[in-house]
């Protein structure tokens, strides 16, 4: 095998241990009269009906999980279903609908996924105490469950997400913003459904897994927070290019007395999957393969490019005689998911910016340090978004070894330019250094994998 092949095996091996349907399956069992969900056990006989609602890029994948923890045991006209995810992952299922509520590629929203996120409200309002609603909440939940505040318009929420992604803010504070302009996010999913017993199955895409983060929180209880909404646009220089709508309601709702706090009783959060498994099951397979495995676990974020010229860095330090590391076959893994800083908006018009994600600019940096095919003798690194998809790209990321630097040499290519104008697909596409997966129906976070070869190991 090649360590192309091995790389590609290793993080397929961590992917496919955060899968969506199964991690959903394994949380809800039914024996006889009684359902247990998440560890609530429950009486079949006491619930009137079951309503599925939910957001994510997996929301396909534990949709088809609970369809197959349950139908066969529970009268199907017991169950019913709305799940906003996109529009490449929205196929027919027995009782649940899948609503494409944005296009592949593109994580923002819709005018569909506001209609779809209205939909749920509409759904989960008719609720009532004796009925149990489970919300499947994954990566993506933020662009894919969206129902704006009357006061602004979704043209002008977009305006704001992107300015605040542009300047490289982490999605703590992307989330933070868009929770004040948000009729569903921040908990407002759980307040407003009536049912009895409300349960959310949760894939994290967060470092951390903070529940008030994945997603912005749809069924956790938080506070209004418009003040630091106001202070995160202000320190990012972003005042002046937020619509004024924005600006008005945040300092309204600044204004405004702080509501009794809300009941949440009722409401169970479990975190199903997230990266640190992924990183885990990668490091089994990795293992299996023959590799000593060095972990750096799964909160790194930072900006991309330098967390790529920095694992580059660790794998020659590793790769030399000199290195600590005894091992022939050595595996790094890094779980998280670092940013883009694109720039300004008075830059962004002057300078043409490509096309591109965080996992294939990390990638390209490290490429743009590191030049001289020799380097990489041996050596490989793979980075990829563990949904699939990786910034508006059909790619789930990139990877570079010796082989694919000798390509850049034949063809005369010059990585920091590409770098400079975030246009890592370009560069990636013309050198076939693409990772492409398609949807993989999860979502935490990215994985990357950086294999050695020391010098005295035989050639793969």
């Amino acid at each position: 095998m090649t360590l192309r092949d091995d790389a590609s095996a290793i993080w397929q091996a961590g992917v496919k241990a955060v899968d969506s349907s199964t991690a959903v399956q394994q949380q809800i069992k039914v024996h006889r009269d009684i359902i247990r969900i998440a560890g609530i056990e429950l009486n079949l006989s006491s619930i009137g009906r079951f309503e599925i609602v939910g957001a994510g890029k997996a929301g396909a994948g534990m949709a088809h999980g609970i369809e197959s923890a349950m139908l066969s045991s529970i009268d199907p006209s017991r169950i019913s279903g709305w799940i906003n995810v996109p529009a490449d992952c929205a196929r027919p299922l027995k009782s649940l609908c899948l609503h494409p509520a944005r296009p592949a590629g593109i994580n923002e929203p819709t005018a569909a996924c506001v209609e779809g996120t209205n939909e749920i409200l509409r759904r989960v309002a008719l609720l009532s105490d004796n009925d149990v609603c489970i919300v499947l909440i994954s990566g993506g939940a933020s662009a894919l469950l969206c129902s704006p505040v009357p006061e602004i318009s979704l043209q002008d929420k977009l305006t704001v997400t992107r300015l605040l992604a542009r300047s490289g803010a982490p999605i703590r504070e992307l989330n933070l913003v868009r929770t004040q302009l948000s009729q569903v996010k921040g908990g407002r999913l759980a307040a407003a459904c009536k049912a009895g017993v409300v349960i959310a199955l949760i894939i994290s895409d967060v470092i951390g897994d903070p529940l008030d983060v994945i997603g912005s929180g749809p069924t956790t209880n938080s506070p209004s927070q418009a003040r630091l909404a106001l202070t995160v646009l202000s320190d990012r220089g972003l005042l002046a290019d937020t619509p004024k709508s924005v600006i008005d309601f945040l300092q309204w709702r600044t204004e405004q007395k702080e509501p009794d706090q809300r009941s949440f009783d009722h409401v169970t959060n479990v975190v199903v999957a997230s990266n640190s498994i992924a990183v885990d099951a990668a490091a089994e397979k990795a293992k299996q393969l023959g590799y000593h495995v060095v972990s750096l676990g799964s909160a790194n974020a930072g900006d991309a490019a330098t967390e790529g010229r920095n694992l580059f860095q660790l794998m020659k330090s590793l790769h030399s005689p000199h290195s600590s590391t005894t091992s022939e076959a050595i595996c790094v893994l890094s779980g998280g998911e670092p940013t883009v800083t694109l720039g300004s908006t008075q830059l962004m018009a002057t300078h043409s910016v490509g096309k591109g994600g965080r996992n294939q600019e990390l990638v390209l940096a490290a490429i743009t340090a590191f030049q001289n095919p020799d380097d990489w003798m041996n050596m490989l690194i793979l980075s990829g978004g563990t949904d699939g998809e990786d910034g508006p790209t059909d790619a789930a990321g990139a990877f570079a070894d010796s082989e694919l630097l000798s390509e850049i040499v034949k063809h005369k290519l010059q990585p920091a330019n590409f770098l400079e104008r975030h246009d890592s697909y370009s560069f990636f596409e013309s050198v076939r250094g693409l990772l492409k997966t398609g949807p993989t129906h999860t979502n935490v976070m990215d994985l990357r994998i950086g294999l050695v070869r020391r010098a005295e190991s035989p050639a793969f």
